[in-house]
């Protein structure tokens, strides 16, 4: 026998021994590099957003039992997109279902929401190209509007907003925000209930400000007394969900609440105690990956690492959440149509990238407070001088402070344009 067929003889061994031990389907090729920069855009990504989706966002390439991701209408096979490249910033819809669906039954039955569910919360999220300021766009889901043709339906001269991800998916809800905006949507992500719920549960809780009478809301079975609370888990998900236990039991009073959790959670996720805990990190990144689906353009760890080290330095007075700005509903007074000049003042600053000055304060279903948020960590920027989103908050009906406004002189937005930025400490407006 040569040696050459003497080693291919041994090597042929070492194989039959190692395929004895166990049934194998394949064998990966493994990257280092490739899994090493999965792990740091995780951790990057998780220690700078919140509920939103983004820290889901990075998530979902640590482990292999991610979501199956999404296309939207308009992307194509194109190389993976540099986000600093990208004009007029960065623009990502996040969506959350309320579908009973693989949820268990803390929720509901399946004749509440199944499939696809409805598109319960829906959100835009808007990072300015230099990186230095973020709008966060809630859209009521009463919101009553025209839906372009998606998948088999005809399009739809006006109907509910909410119902658009049950008609098309994903790519519904972000071809209605376009036609209704005229914002171009290239990313887009989805949370269900429980992945609040784990969300919350990974960052040790949430605390938040119930003020008024406190929240007494059966619908939800959610009963919290005024005061410092922190909420985890199902509380969690169920004060999001709230609408008849604060301010005037309307949706618009159920995004300003949602806007007082949605505050708190950045501060916690980008504070030192969470940024430092690696259990916290890490579970953040896991508790997300089974309850986050992404589109196919933002399923990739280039992209998703780009967006999370441009969020990475923004400060909290930097990140406005506004409601987007509506009326009643003429034909129905329990739905709502779009404040039309209200509306383009809005749409044309997250279009041509400007920076935002809130006038209207906060909505009904929240006030602020007198407390002061924790200290934001050195590594952000905490100058209110500097290019960035400023507001002018209330601290109860009629009255208002403006923070200093940044240097570039910001877009002021109409008085019926609702929110507060990260950096203000507010109180839900308790029903009782």
């Amino acid at each position: 026998m040569t040696d050459h067929e003497t080693r291919h003889s041994r090597a042929a061994a070492r194989a039959a021994r190692s395929r004895a031990g166990i049934a194998r389907h394949g064998r990966l090729r493994s990257h280092p590099w490739a899994t090493f920069g999965k792990v740091i855009a995780s951790i990057v990504a998780v220690s700078v957003v919140s509920v939103l989706g983004i820290a889901g966002v990075a998530a979902v390439n640590l482990v292999s039992d991610t979501k199956k991701s999404f296309h939207l209408s308009g992307e194509s096979s194109q190389d993976v997109p540099n986000v600093a490249e990208l004009k007029g910033g960065v623009n990502i819809l996040i969506a959350a279902s309320d579908t009973r669906s693989g949820q268990g039954d803390s929720w509901g039955s399946l004749d509440d929401s199944e499939g696809a569910g409805n598109n319960d919360v829906t959100m835009l999220l808007h990072l300015s190209s230099d990186h230095t300021h973020a709008i966060v766009v809630s859209y009521p889901r009463d919101l009553m509007v025209p839906i372009p043709a998606c998948g088999d339906n005809d399009a739809q001269y006006q109907a509910q907003f909410n119902t658009t991800l049950s008609e098309g998916g994903m790519s519904c809800v972000a071809d209605t925000v376009t036609q209704m905006t005229g914002v171009k949507i290239p990313f887009a992500a989805m949370i269900t209930f429980e992945g609040v719920v784990a969300m919350s549960n990974a960052v040790g809780g949430v605390q938040v400000c119930i003020g008024g009478d406190g929240i007494d809301d059966p619908d939800t079975s959610l009963n919290l007394p005024a005061g410092n609370v922190t909420l985890e888990g199902q509380n969690a998900a169920e004060f999001l969900r709230t609408r008849h236990g604060v301010g005037d039991g309307s949706d618009l009073s159920r995004i300003s609440n949602q806007q007082v959790f949605l505050s708190s959670l950045v501060r916690t996720i980008m504070s030192n105690d969470t940024l430092t805990n690696p259990a916290k990190v890490w579970g953040l990144a896991k508790a997300t990956t089974k309850n986050v689906s992404l589109s196919d353009s933002l399923n990739n760890v280039t992209t998703l690492y780009q967006i999370a080290m441009a969020l990475k330095g923004l400060s909290w007075s930097n990140i406005a959440f506004v409601q987007y700005p509506t009326v009643e509903d003429p034909d129905n007074v329990n739905r709502v149509v779009p404040d039309e000049d209200a509306a383009q003042t809005l749409n044309n600053a997250i279009i041509n990238d400007q920076y935002i000055q809130i006038t209207g304060g906060t909505g009904d279903g929240s006030v602020t407070s007198s407390d002061q948020p924790a200290t934001q960590p050195s590594g952000a920027s905490t100058s209110s001088s500097s290019k960035g989103t400023s507001s002018s908050k209330k601290k109860s009906k009629g009255t208002s402070t403006s923070t200093p406004a940044p240097t570039s002189t910001p877009v002021q937005l109409s008085e019926n344009v609702h929110g507060q930025t990260a950096a203000t400490q507010t109180c839900s407006n308790g029903a009782g």
